[in-house]
């Protein structure tokens, strides 16, 4: 095998492929990225037996043939390389030399006959949606996603499909984030699947504010997200989803509209007196055209004022401050309304004030005790 390939484009390419390669391994060369040349393009291959990351790269290809090169190694050796253009060359010994400028290693490979095959997606149906829209709903939902292995569906996200529009959902058991937009591509049948937050997390991370198409494609097993010349692969997640529409509130008692800059900024200064041991409710009181904030621990107390559109006739509520916080950041809106039944168990939702269906965020509040005020 032998190529060269601009520094920037390999290390770029090595980058994205190795966020998929496993960090520790009983196989050695799952800790490695797979490299195959063909067609007068590099193929980088990561894949840690859940989740598998694939990016072409054009290059200038001597020689076609394959390698497994360990993926920390490789990746620190062209992060060090000189802006240059990057020669690589492999023997039958896997011996593979990198050369850049002045600099040269030789490092010895891992042969790709111990590679596992990544797994194939047995194409079903496929979603396109823009770029931009797919990396804003998952960093707007993905906060919410469970960690809580006893129930594993609830560690993915739920991709609806239906009427042209694409929802995704995640859930804890102690909040929901909601968001929805527009597919590029309607998909004529009523879909829904379940993504590893893990796997979303990677896909956000390659996603860039585009108006470039993205597939999603959907298949028995496994999910595929293609990304420019970028393939991500992932297993489905089976099983049940939590039934999240009968559990968000249609009726409500008081809407109360705030900005959400604002509002953000007075939950962070109350909060800034809890910590992790010092854990305490930020209990929100909605008046006649305010909302009074207070949080009290062993530090201190500390108070704070948002003006709001609506009376909340001094109805007490309390939120875990960083679930409130998470929700009022990720609500793309400048304005947002609250939507509460009552101050008992039943939860919060913060919906557009343009009374759009693009996103909602539920939130159950805290149990306040008596002597917390």
């Amino acid at each position: 095998m032998k190529f060269s390939v601009e520094k920037s484009l390999l290390q770029s390419a090595v980058s994205t492929a190795s966020r998929a390669a496993a960090v520790k391994s009983a196989v050695p060369a799952l800790e490695g990225l797979l490299i195959e040349t063909s067609n007068g393009n590099i193929k980088i291959s990561g894949y840690d037996l859940k989740t598998g990351i694939i990016t072409t790269v054009a290059a200038d290809v001597t020689k076609d043939g394959k390698i497994v090169l360990s993926a920390r190694l490789f990746g620190d050796i062209i992060r060090k390389l000189p802006d240059d253009v990057v020669s690589i060359t492999c023997d039958e010994n896997l011996m593979t030399k990198i050369s850049c400028g002045m600099s040269e290693f030789q490092i010895l490979g891992i042969t790709p006959a111990d590679y596992p095959d990544l797994p194939t997606v047995d194409y079903q149906h496929t979603l396109t949606i823009k770029e931009k829209d797919l990396k804003n709903m998952i960093s707007q939902t993905n906060f919410a996603v469970s960690d809580n292995e006893a129930r594993p569906i609830q560690t993915g996200a739920l991709f609806e499909s239906e009427g042209g529009q694409l929802t995704v959902v995640a859930c804890d058991g102690y909040r929901l984030a909601l968001r929805r937009e527009d597919l590029v591509q309607p998909e004529s049948e009523n879909l829904s699947f379940v993504v590893p937050g893990t796997a979303l997390d990677e896909v956000e991370k390659i996603l860039v504010d585009s108006d470039e198409p993205v597939s999603v494609m959907l298949g028995s097993k496994h999910i595929m997200f293609v990304m420019g010349g970028t393939v991500l692969i992932s297993r489905r997640l089976e099983g049940e989803f939590w039934n999240y529409k009968n559990h968000i509130p249609n009726t409500e008692k008081y809407v109360i509209e705030a900005d959400r800059r604002m509002l953000v900024e007075a939950v962070e200064r109350v909060s800034l007196i809890i910590s992790d041991k010092l854990k305490s409710p930020v209990r929100c009181t909605f008046s006649d055209g305010v909302v009074k904030l207070l949080t009290n621990t062993a530090l201190g107390r500390a108070t704070d004022e948002c003006p709001v559109r609506g009376d909340g006739e001094n109805m007490e509520i309390g939120f875990n401050n960083r679930y409130l916080l998470e929700a009022l950041k990720a609500a793309p809106a400048d304005n947002i309304n609250f939507k509460i039944t009552s101050g008992g168990t039943p939860p919060c939702l913060i919906v557009p004030a343009d009374g759009s269906n693009r996103f909602l965020y539920m939130v159950l509040p805290v149990r306040l005790k008596a002597n917390e005020g």
